[in-house]
């Protein structure tokens, strides 16, 4: 006996389509066999659903059986299998009416007593389940939440096998899962910390404001001590909100990489990714031999923040230059090219000498000229031209560090981004995600015009400090984000100026 069902294989963050079909002979031996490009994980969910089958009080296949995974030259990969793979041997084997199966996309991992343990990337399933008009996803109870923000497709969540067996056969009645999502964003609204919290660093904060009002990345420059890891961490409370469509994208990647939160429906705030020095090349763009996503794509929508910059291997930070200039990375193998999204703002952390000191005011620095220039050549000239704002943070005054008046608070710099996120979304369409830090050059020539002040102060700046054609656009894009902020419809040269005072470390690095 024959039985079709519908499951769901994963290639990158795309979820694909795929029927698992489970024929039952009427004679032979009782052994089975998996095909269709099954990885080992999916060879071993045999024993699993054996032991899952006998437990919960159903019979193992008598004679020979054969589980096709189709489409048989896409790989197959993880125990998400395992649940259709029983409920197929289930219906094959005579036992169970197998109408109501055909309209979900069933997919879960079994526990050797017939439970269902949670998978890997039920979001991208629940959507396939809507584009391909199904009527739902039966999946783990604990993927329900996170597969329930996709609407118009009922997610049932089901505990054990016999649990899914019963609400197939119409004898167990179960309710889909629903999720409130404004609640969800409403929880995710408040954060444990403020600006207020810095003392002094004014200059510092204005830099950051500017960088998350254009989507600009940033590169923050100080002794040890000075505040940069505090401002750093302090950034995502004065970004926009994520929108609904923006979550379900970094939702998406989280939830196939397996690291979206326990409990957690979907992300809320913009992910922020720290990976320390020491991480590998795969670990920090994606690969693999079955390529995976990696710390710039999980960084999608959000926030990169690389601690100890040039502690970092030069390799390592040479590959971020693909998905810095193109939002995305594409993994190449002998099998298939996947692409991840990794469309991110860079905010890197470095001190200006191997001690540390070189520029405190307060302490000596021991490092010679050719050590500081051995550490700084460590970031590459086509890197940090990538990075639009580069912003020294010294040392703060003791009257500032100990004095009672606190400084900008992160309500106040929001709003100041978010007026400027107004401007550009009218400037460059209500439904466009394009960004002042994102334009490119078509955009730019378009809503970056200078007055004649404002090219010779270009020119000089582009003479004097040597800067590359790159960093002008660079400077154009800072300067109209600053204009912004200002609510000034043309760039003025005192914009010009404070952005080309943020590309002043260009000489030195």
């Amino acid at each position: 006996m024959l039985s079709r069902l519908h499951s769901v294989a994963l290639a990158g963050i795309e979820a694909l389509g795929c029927e698992v079909e489970v024929d039952v002979a009427s004679r032979g031996f009782a052994n089975a066999a998996i095909v269709g490009l099954p990885d080992t994980a999916v060879k071993e969910s045999l024993e699993r659903v054996r032991s899952a089958l006998r437990n919960s009080g159903f019979e193992w296949p008598k004679y020979k059986t054969v589980v096709n995974l189709a489409p048989a030259d896409i790989k197959k990969e993880g125990p998400a299998f395992d649940l259709p793979i029983a409920l197929g041997m289930i219906y094959a084997g005579g036992e169970g009416t197998p109408d109501r199966a055909a309209e979900y996309l069933i997919a879960g991992e079994l526990a050797l007593d017939g439970r269902v343990r949670p998978i890997k990337g039920a979001l991208c399933m629940a959507m396939l389940a809507r584009d391909q008009r199904l009527t739902g996803v039966i999946l783990p109870r604990d993927n329900a939440p996170e597969a329930a923000v996709c609407d118009d497709v009922q997610v049932i969540g089901i505990g054990t096998l016999a649990e899914a067996v019963g609400f197939l056969d119409d004898r167990l009645p179960l309710e889909p899962t629903c999720v409130d999502i404004n609640e969800v964003f409403n929880q995710a609204s408040q954060y444990d910390v403020d600006f207020s919290e810095v003392r002094g660093q004014e200059s510092a904060k204005r830099a950051l404001t500017i960088a998350a009002a254009g989507a600009h990345n940033l590169l923050l420059i100080g002794p040890p001590g000075t505040g940069k890891t505090m401002l750093s961490k302090r950034l995502p409370t004065i970004l926009p909100p994520l929108t609904l469509a923006e979550s379900l994208e970094a939702t998406r990647i989280h939830s196939v990489s397996g690291e979206l939160p326990a409990g957690t429906p979907l992300l809320a705030r913009r992910p922020v990714r720290s990976p320390h020095h020491s991480a590998s090349g795969p670990a920090m763009v994606g690969g693999g031999t079955v390529p995976k996503a990696g710390e710039v794509s999980l960084a999608h929508r959000g926030l990169l923040f690389l601690d100890e910059f040039p502690e970092f291997p030069r390799s390592i930070l040479e590959t971020l230059r693909q998905p810095l200039e193109d939002g995305v990375v594409t993994i190449a193998r002998a099998h298939a090219s996947i692409c991840f999204p990794a469309e991110f703002m860079l905010v890197a952390a470095m001190n200006p000498c191997p001690c540390g000191y070189f520029t405190d005011p307060n302490k000596p620095c021991k490092c010679s000229p050719l050590q500081i220039d051995k550490y700084l050549s460590r970031i590459s000239g086509p890197l940090i031209d990538r990075i639009d704002i580069h912003v020294e943070v010294p040392p703060v005054p003791f009257r500032e560090l100990r004095g009672s008046r606190d400084g900008s608070d992160s309500a106040t710099l929001r709003e100041q981004v978010l007026r400027a996120r107004d401007i550009q979304r009218q400037r460059f369409g209500d439904h466009s995600t394009t960004l002042n830090g994102r334009m490119g050059t078509r955009l730019l020539r378009k809503h970056c015009a200078i007055d004649d002040a404002g090219e010779r102060l270009l020119k000089q700046a582009l003479t004097e400090l040597g800067l590359s054609a790159r960093a002008h656009d660079k400077i154009l894009r800072v300067a109209r984000t600053i204009a912004d902020l200002a609510a000034e419809p043309r760039i003025k040269p005192d914009h010009l100026s404070e952005a080309i005072m943020y590309r002043r470390l260009d000489r030195q690095l």
